[in-house]
């Protein structure tokens, strides 16, 4: 993890240095989330947002099963017994 120091521009604008842009894989158009926490702003791309939470549900379908595939089978049954 790595600080750096920047200043707010004009319009309220953040310039992120290009070391840390490409430490965190950002690329110009990348879609970022900001979240404010104890005082302190967070930011992460998107996609690291995206494949972490991938990750995490990851744990819970120990079988690999295409948890969709699993929702519409379970729907079809209940539907079939309706």
């Amino acid at each position: 993890m790595s600080s750096f120091w920047t200043k707010i521009g004009p319009g309220g604008r953040l310039v992120i240095p290009a070391a840390q842009r490409k430490e965190l894989g950002l690329e110009v158009g990348d879609e970022v989330v900001l979240k404010v926490e104890e005082g302190e702003l967070h930011i992460s791309s998107l996609k690291h947002r995206i494949a972490r939470l991938q990750a995490l549900m990851k744990k819970y379908n120990k079988q690999g099963e295409s948890l969709s595939e699993s929702l519409i089978r379970d729907r079809r049954a209940e539907a079939a017994r309706e």
